[in-house]
């Protein structure tokens, strides 16, 4: 992994998301319901987050920004784990291969309760998680907002 550079990043509000995104900052699309910004730990790969009930939420008050729940970046060659927290970065214990799968496993069984037990679910707020099988309302949220 390489080292933590990250401790703090400024938020903007944006419709699109710009072509370069700048290190330290994180960029938020309400109306696409996402958050992106490069990894804290400074490998350069661009980390999204998408807002929905069984996603990420966002707390926003007024001044700075909270993600939750934290952001393992399992599928990066460096496996960040860290929080966002009033727009600073607080690193979190490095997992295991089986604690991933574990948080797999149980992040999977809450969308399929979530999505099963509710009666009007939004498709355009449909979403994936690394290793989870394509989904059209994603991929036409994530075109519309990198105008694609």
């Amino acid at each position: 992994m390489k080292k933590k550079t990250s401790s703090h990043l400024r938020h903007k509000f944006i419709e699109f998301v710009p072509n370069n995104i700048e290190t330290g900052m994180i960029y938020i699309s309400m109306e696409n319901a996402v958050a992106i910004h490069k990894c804290a730990c400074g490998c350069g790969q661009e980390v999204i987050t998408p807002f929905s009930p069984t996603e990420w939420k966002l707390i926003f008050d007024g001044k700075a920004v909270t993600l939750n729940p934290s952001i393992g970046n399992w599928s990066f060659a460096c496996r960040s784990h860290y929080w966002i927290k009033r727009n600073r970065i607080l690193w979190a214990e490095r997992w295991s291969q089986a604690k991933i799968e574990q948080n797999r496993s149980y992040d999977k069984a809450l969308k399929v309760k979530y999505y099963n037990q509710s009666t009007e679910v939004d498709t355009s707020l449909d979403v994936i998680s690394a290793g989870s099988s394509t989904n059209n309302g994603i991929w036409m949220r994530l075109r519309r907002l990198f105008r694609i």
